[in-house]
């Protein structure tokens, strides 16, 4: 009895397909999904993956999401895909300033940001004005 040839290609499970998942996530938010490039490096001495991703700068606010939580739900894939493999994953965004924790929302920066401290100097009390010091209303 002749056999059966099974033409059903199973991936290799002991290595997830990194690049394959970060493009799988990333490109439905993409108004050009073409322009995605994505770039992986496994180390399995050190134990580590590095995703990097690139797209046009158009794309950037809805792949970071409000407050970066689509960015940051990529983020949570990619490493669980890694740690099932024994690996930790990263995922660097080319061009955002900072590639491990940038959510893509600069305004956030403005209202986390104290304003700049004064001197604890002795403050000086209020000058008060003369009536003839102030502009002439008549005018």
């Amino acid at each position: 009895m002749p056999e059966a040839h099974n033409d059903i290609h199973v991936p290799d499970l002991s290595e997830p397909d990194y690049a394959g998942l970060v493009k799988f996530l990333v490109e439905p938010f993409l108004e050009l999904p073409e322009s995605l490039k994505v770039d992986c490096e496994v180390s399995p001495s050190r134990g580590k993956v590095w995703v990097r991703v690139a797209f046009e700068g158009v794309d950037k606010g809805r792949v970071f999401g409000r407050g970066g939580r689509n960015i940051q739900a990529i983020r949570s894939v990619l490493e669980a895909a890694a740690s099932i493999a024994g690996y930790s994953a990263h995922l660097d965004v080319f061009g955002s300033s900072s590639q491990s924790t940038d959510d893509g929302d600069d305004r956030d920066e403005a209202i986390d940001t104290p304003p700049p401290r004064r001197s604890s100097g002795v403050k000086e009390p209020p000058k008060l004005r003369s009536r003839s010091n102030l502009p002439d209303a008549s005018v």
